[in-house]
């Protein structure tokens, strides 16, 4: 913890245990208490003039001071991320070296804002961090909110408090003041409710499940920030997610990318792969090798290098994942559990599955994610390929989705159907890279926007003179941006209606464009920046309601307003055909359709408003508040990202391979 902290004084010592084996403790975490909590808000919030008052080029240079640090410490990180979170080394390797990366982007990032810009952050930050990657997502939170300039308080996982104090002692080493960056342990019902409800949090960024994070967004719906908006809450969350393989693929190596999605790291990945859909012309063929390569993978302790598969995190996780299986087959469903194992009384020290496959009729019985080494297969015919990818969206999650296909036609009806966050082609659908696949998903699966990628720093931003919103960071340069026929025709209909509005034009940004991000050869990375359906428009006053219906349509979002709205009454029949047609009517805000919100007002509206918003059922929805007046609307907010991952070698070859052009 911060300064103030010289000595242990906390009752609350727990043992954190090994998950392969129960007897091996790895440590001792001190859990913090009520009074501690109390303590380390008031440092973080009288740390916050000097950490945000301080050059930003000089925050960059503690995170890449921190990456260095990191790279050196690998070894003993590597074996604590086995002994304390269940890793095979290859996976604590790539875990240790996402975390340098985060630190490395997000440095650079602000390095690349010119010299002179304005930043002002959120303030403090509470950063909830999941156990299935306790560093690199841990890093990932923290290295954001601090380059923006907030202080932060972390809340690790119960089950993996250790790695993260290692990675804030990295962190302190790297020039972070202990009262900037602060570790508080404990558990999420007690000191993460604490946190979470303090007035002096001013932003939340949560990876977990979607039911802790509504839990979240109730939360902060009961106040506003400093500022007086929305408390910030990034929330990345599950998913269902889904691989399709057509007749076309080739067995071999969509069998490789499936055990590798859904059995690699015991399934405890929220990009993990839970059903695997499979056209009924090749399916004898790919659940045969399936199950033939899942009898070779060895399940233990990640200690021994010839392990595969490594325990699940806890008897809690293995309670879940046999209670879900034992029911599945209660309704008859053919569950197939197999390993290379023949002795199984070398698991019971630990918590263990054993690679399950479960066949499924349709994607009926699925109502939540299984987070475990458990892939439920399912068949569909040649022909229901739409009718498929309408179930998989049905379902709310939008995270991952993989497809195998060598026919190019599938590959974009799939791209422009699909509603993920991340797609991969021809390849697994696990291990996003940094920069090269931003990770997060929409829906049911997060409020976006996508860690590792060009939009997030922005979230934990205040306010910030500069944006690079038309030409993202670090993507290849992309088309100029062209004005909408929409925007254009609302804007002469506004002159002529309004004559003495002054209007102001919102802020580019490259909505409906795709770019390159660097990437391994053979491998082609596309970034998409596409407009939220529509966007809830709340304003009292007709200068507002023209400008937040000039942001929305400049982004290419579709303005949502309620049935009494007495500007649309009076106005819409005036409009161009065509841009009247882009208005949904909605009926109230508790029950409508829209994915975002924007609201002009004072703050006891907007606080009703949170909370109306909180009671919804489904996706977590943003609101993005203004005083009356003002119209630096941060269009970025009404938008999803989307990456796209395709392995062109396995399509039929890449012919820029054969090219000389660059060498």
């Amino acid at each position: 913890m911060g300064t103030a902290f010289s000595s242990v004084d906390t009752p609350h010592a727990v043992p954190v245990i090994n998950p392969a084996h129960h007897q091996d403790v790895v440590g001792t975490v001190y859990e913090a208490t009520s009074e501690q909590a109390e303590i380390a808000l008031t440092q973080a919030v009288n740390a916050q003039s000097f950490w945000a008052n301080l050059p930003k080029n000089e925050r960059a240079a503690c995170l890449n001071k921190a990456a260095e640090l990191m790279e050196q410490r690998l070894l003993p990180l590597m074996v604590l991320l086995s002994r304390e979170a269940g890793k095979t080394y290859a996976n604590a390797i790539a875990e240790v070296r996402e975390a340098v990366d985060f630190l490395r982007y997000y440095a650079a990032q602000v390095l690349d804002l010119s010299d002179n810009v304005q930043i002002q952050p959120l303030g403090t930050v509470l950063c909830i961090s999941p156990w299935n990657f306790p560093l690199a997502i841990f890093t990932g939170q923290i290295s954001a909110a601090l380059v923006a300039g907030n202080t932060v308080i972390a809340k690790p996982a119960e089950q993996t408090p250790l790695i993260a104090a290692q990675a804030v002692q990295i962190l302190w080493e790297a020039g972070i003041p202990q009262d900037v960056l602060q570790l508080l342990p404990g558990r999420g019902e007690t000191i993460g409710a604490q946190l979470s409800a303090d007035p002096r949090i001013q932003g939340i960024m949560f990876t977990g499940s979607t039911e802790v994070a509504q839990i979240l967004q109730k939360t902060v719906a009961e106040r506003i920030n400093q500022f007086g908006e929305s408390v910030t809450l990034i929330a990345e969350t599950g998913g269902q997610n889904a691989m399709i393989v057509d007749s076309s693929a080739l067995t071999e190596q969509v069998v490789l990318d499936v055990v590798s999605s859904a059995y690699d790291s015991a399934g405890q990945r929220c990009s993990a792969l839970r059903v695997l859909c499979v056209q009924e012309d090749n399916l004898e063929a790919v659940r045969n090798m399936l199950k033939g390569a899942m009898q070779q993978l060895r399940v233990g302790n990640p200690v021994l290098l010839k392990t595969d598969i490594g325990p699940v995190i806890d008897a809690e996780a293995q309670q879940n994942i046999q209670q879900h299986i034992k029911q599945m087959r209660s309704k008859g469903h053919k569950v197939h559990q197999l390993m290379f194992n023949q002795d199984q009384t070398e698991l019971t020290p630990g918590t263990f599955i054993a690679p399950t496959l479960i066949e499924l009729p349709n994607l009926d019985d699925l109502e939540r994610e299984v987070f475990g080494p458990v892939l439920h297969l399912i068949s569909y015919k040649y022909g229901e390929l739409e009718q498929l990818l309408e179930q998989i969206n049905s379902k709310g999650y939008g995270l991952t989705m993989g497809l195998h296909t060598r026919i190019d036609e599938t590959m974009q009806t799939v791209i422009a159907r699909a509603e993920v966050g991340n797609l991969y082609i021809n390849r697994n659908i696990v291990g996003a890279v940094v920069g090269v696949q931003p990770f997060g998903g929409e829906g049911l699966s997060g409020t976006g926007p996508k860690a590792g990628g060009p939009l997030y720093i922005y979230r934990l931003m205040h306010q910030v003179s500069e944006k690079k919103l038309a030409q993202p960071y670090a993507v290849q340069a992309g088309p100029a941006l062209v004005e909408n026929n929409l925007v254009q025709e609302f804007k002469a209909w506004g002159a002529k209606t309004f004559p003495t509005l002054s209007l102001k034009a919102p802020m580019q940004i490259a909505t409906d464009q795709s770019f390159s991000l660097q990437g391994p050869t053979g491998e082609e990375n596309q970034y998409l920046i596409l407009p939220r359906e529509s966007v809830l428009s709340l304003a009292q006053t007709e200068q507002d309601q023209i400008q937040q219906i000039l942001a929305i349509l400049s982004v290419g979002s579709r303005p949502a307003v309620l049935a009494n709205n007495t500007f649309i009454l009076k106005y819409l029949p005036t409009m161009p055909a065509a841009v009247s047609k882009q208005f949904k009517v909605v009926r109230d805000i508790e029950t409508g359709v829209f994915e975002a919100v924007l609201h002009h007002g004072d703050t006891v509206e907007l606080i009703d408003l949170q909370k109306r918003i909180a009671g919804r059922k489904g996706a977590i929805i943003g609101i993005t508040h203004l005083s009356s007046g003002n119209y630096d609307i941060p269009v970025e907010r009404f938008v999803i990202e989307r990456a796209i991952s395709i392995n062109t070698a396995a399509a039929g070859g890449n012919a820029s391979l054969m090219t000389m052009d660059n060498l």
